[in-house]
């Protein structure tokens, strides 16, 4: 089966690549849209969960900015220079996970008190939740479309029929 940039990103230089590029970033993210529904239920905008919802929006912000550099210079402007995306499957899965990024950078920025600022903290609120709502949104596509075999859409990288060959036997001497 082919895989598209995203899925061999993640694939590669394991278990590296697979911590930095999704665990470090979705536990970040995953730990601010948990804190972000206690807040919008409670309202209590002080305390433990406050502080930890705050750290992770900034951390997961500013850890992004370091990503999209880091995929735009290393993976995004390489592989449109040689022209090797592998179909628009392969272009909406990188592409979503770098906008992905982007509402978790705002929230970065609004935690640091550099945009927002005129809003009240019921404003600041929703702005946080529709930034989560946006981030879950892209970065599920971005899984997804990620996943897929971009031949289903005529991509012809590495030969199916090479890879049944060299499939493990099982104990019979039966290809899996």
């Amino acid at each position: 089966m082919n895989m598209t940039h995203y899925m061999e990103l993640l694939a590669v230089n394991q278990p590296w690549n697979l911590i930095i590029f999704m665990a470090i970033p979705v536990i970040l993210a995953e730990t601010l849209a948990i804190t972000e529904l206690y807040l919008l239920f409670t309202r209590k905008f002080d305390g433990a969960v406050y502080y930890l919802n705050r750290f992770a929006g900034i951390a997961v912000g500013i850890y992004f900015i370091g990503i999209i550099i880091y995929l735009m210079t290393n993976a995004v402007i390489p592989i449109t220079k040689a022209n090797e995306w592998r179909t628009i499957i392969d272009v909406i899965a990188v592409g979503t996970y770098l906008i992905a990024g982007l509402p978790l950078i705002w929230i970065a920025l609004q935690e640091m008190g550099l945009v927002n600022k005129a809003l009240d903290q019921m404003g600041k609120l929703k702005i946080h939740a529709t930034c989560v709502a946006l981030f879950l949104v892209f970065g599920h596509i971005a899984m997804i479309a990620g996943m897929l075999d971009p031949s289903i859409l005529g991509y012809e990288g590495a030969s199916t029929h090479q890879m049944k060959e060299n499939m493990p036997m099982n104990n019979q001497g039966h290809k899996h």
